[in-house]
């Protein structure tokens, strides 16, 4: 017996261990059982799923009412035949902690739970996540649910993972009394006294002096705003207040199921409510990062799937742990367009194609959003198109998921995003615009937050990191002393941690590392009235080494090099203007390019750059190919444009996919992947 015990001691850690570094990948999709309890439907759906060789399935989503349709009356016995039906099948679930919406009932006992908007007139719940998550009462009612649900499902064979919220990012945020209390609580435990609240906040500006914190009050009045750094530290305060929300719920996972995977559609992004889910990233509670992908209904374009998959780079940071897209595309998607983006996904760490969803809508605000089945439950041809990835990711599971290999990182800033709104262009815009350099170039790349990185990177990308915070500056100080090269673009350390313009030389904490100082910017529309060449508008002319091209920004930095070398300038108004600089810093180098992040002046830059830091080169392929060389002997390709690509290789190779042996050169149609094997 004490053999027995021993043995299980050491197995399941190993067993648990297994299935977080397990190969393979899933397809399956996002059901709804609760939209019809008739368990004859039920099992003929699941016998379709079986049929199309799925192997797992999301439920549980934004159904809370589902399992507990009254306060405290929990009703599982439904559900239970479901996920005793989908173990039978082998196909695993992903139960979704459905933690909003909240139900009716619940707002009606706790009308604090209601969102109010800056108009103080409290709104009733018509659309989802329409709820107060920082509320307590909220959070006790949430966190019970979690509770239960977990300890129910906890150790269900069926179990894959349990999902933490949905789209936490979305959803109002809420400007009530009990919202305006909680703020100035924190308010209390960030600043300790008034001094330094008034300090931070600037409150000489216009007579807004705090004389107790009880007269704080919030930064919106309807259509009016407050101050930039009371607006900032109340968004801090709103993502802090999700942040610890969501960890509670996960803390409920790990403490009834514990070595349970964790995922969720991180859409933390999203404008209404965008907070800092950087936070849960790099804690690795959540052990499967992962998104929706919803790249558009084309197949001619790729502007969708490029999108989304960056997407994927701004959930996962540095995460290597494989991602889960636990929502994917169908409604009306062009045919194999979702096959397409489906291998457009391996490339970034993918591991799952979840479609979203199962069956056309019935009911309720989503019900013309269509499925991989009809209305009235006849499988389409989306079905049959997830049915064709479900067979070919099982000819080439046991190669994936890809593990990135960047040596590239590009800084992502919560504080920045909310601090350069008011900006022609947002810090994320510019993240984007770095990230597709490296896009087109076939080549992984880390989205980093600064402050928690340890910054293992060849090249850092500073795009627009308008909040200059003294551990970020000392961080991008340091790996330029000890050899890093970064590159930095304007709107970058305009302000300090408060939300304040640098009194101190430009770029704020970090002028001497770059060898400049930015002295002002300048409109670009107004000074084309001045342009030699007599431009309008937003457009300029930049020269890098003698070359120069067309490109566009509502405003330019003016640049005094203080021993920094000029390397670009734009040369279109009334005189050169110095606007891209290079200084040696320690062993590295700080190049400043005082225009937002744009893929035709940084190209050659950047192409300079991967040799002389020795980057890593993506796939040789041709243009319009995505490529990826998942391990020594396997490479991933997928023709993204409408012509027929042909991939140059020497000697013998095998097609997994296709069954078939080349010998040398070989074409890939229109559209297509290929996933081919060396020898």
């Amino acid at each position: 017996m004490k053999t027995l015990k021993l043995l299980l001691f050491i197995a399941i850690p190993f067993f648990f261990s297994f299935i977080l570094k397990a190969q393979g990948l899933y397809v399956g999709t996002n059901y709804h059982p609760h939209d019809d309890k008739n368990i004859e439907k039920i099992k003929n759906d699941i016998q379709l799923m079986k049929a199309a060789g799925f192997n797992s399935v999301r439920m549980g989503h934004l159904a809370w009412d589902s399992y507990e349709p009254a306060e405290g009356q929990f009703d599982f016995e439904w559900f239970d035949k479901v996920m005793d039906l989908m173990n039978t099948a082998g196909i695993k679930v992903i139960l979704d902690i459905a933690v909003r919406p909240a139900p009716i009932w619940l707002h009606h006992k706790y009308p604090s739970i209601d969102i109010t908007p800056p108009d103080g007139n409290a709104q009733y719940p018509n659309h989802r996540y329409m709820d107060d998550v920082g509320d307590p009462m909220y959070q006790k009612y949430a966190l019970r649910y979690a509770d239960t649900l977990t300890k129910h499902y906890g150790k269900h064979p069926a179990l894959l993972a349990f999902g933490i919220d949905n789209e936490s990012g979305d959803g109002p945020i809420s400007y009530s009394e009990t919202v305006r209390k909680r703020f100035i609580v924190w308010l209390t435990n960030k600043y300790l006294n008034l001094d330094n609240l008034n300090k931070a906040w600037g409150t000489q500006r216009w007579s807004r002096r705090i004389n107790q914190f009880e007269e704080v009050g919030l930064p919106v009045t309807g259509a009016k705003n407050g101050a930039p750094e009371k607006i900032l530290d109340f968004r801090r305060f709103i993502s802090d207040e999700v942040n610890q929300f969501l960890f509670k719920v996960i803390d409920k996972v790990n403490t009834n199921a514990p070595n349970v995977l964790t995922n969720t559609n991180a859409w933390y992004y999203s404008p209404l409510k965008y907070f800092d889910y950087s936070e849960i990233a790099y804690s690795g509670k959540m052990t499967r990062e992962g998104c929706g992908y919803y790249p558009g209904n084309s197949l001619t374009t790729n502007w969708g799937v490029m999108n989304s998959s960056f997407g994927i780079s701004r959930i996962q940071f540095e995460s290597t742990n494989p991602f889960w897209c636990s929502e994917f595309t169908t409604m009306t998607a062009v045919p194999n367009s979702i096959r397409k983006s489906a291998y457009a996904t391996l490339m970034y760490g993918n591991q799952m194609v979840c479609g979203w969803t199962w069956q056309s809508m019935w009911a309720g605000e989503e019900q013309y959003l269509q499925g991989m089945l009809d209305w009235d439950g006849v499988p389409n041809r989306k079905y049959d198109e997830y049915k064709k990835i479900a067979t070919e990711f099982k000819k080439i599971g046991k190669y994936f998921p890809y593990k990135l290999h960047p040596e590239v990182g590009m800084a992502f800033s919560f504080p920045s995003q909310i601090a350069s709104s008011s900006y022609p262009e947002q810090q994320e815009n510019q993240l984007q615009a770095c990230w597709e350099l490296f896009y087109y170039r076939n080549m992984d790349v880390n989205i980093v937050e600064i402050s928690r990185s340890t910054l293992n990177y060849k090249l850092l990308f500073v795009p627009g990191v308008t909040v200059m915070g003294e551990a970020t500056a000392t961080k991008i100080r340091n790996f330029v002393k000890n050899g890093g090269t970064v590159i930095m673009s304007s709107n970058s350390a305009v302000v300090d941690e408060t939300g304040q313009v640098f009194a101190s030389t430009r770029p704020g904490r970090l002028s001497d590392v770059f060898g400049i100082r930015v002295a002002s910017f300048e409109e670009t529309e107004a000074y084309n009235e001045i342009s030699r060449k007599s431009y309008k508008g937003k457009k300029l002319e930049f020269t890098y080494k003698g070359k120069a091209v067309d490109t566009e920004s509502a405003r330019f930095d003016i640049i005094e090099p203080r021993g920094a070398e000029v390397i670009g300038s734009i040369t279109s108004l009334d005189k050169d203007y110095p606007i891209m600089t290079s200084h040696k810093f320690g062993k590295g180098r700080a190049i400043y390019v005082g225009l937002p992040a744009d893929g035709r002046i940084l190209n050659p830059l950047l192409d300079e750059l991967i040799v002389e830091l020795d980057i890593t080169k993506g796939s040789e392929v041709p243009s319009g190919v995505m490529a990826r060389q998942i391990d020594k002997t396997h490479y991933l390709y997928l023709n993204v444009s409408g012509e027929n690509k042909e991939i140059k290789r020497k000697g013998k190779s095998r097609s997994i996919l296709l069954d078939k042996d080349y010998n040398g050169n070989f074409i890939i149609p229109p559209y297509e992947p290929e996933f081919i094997e060396i020898h």
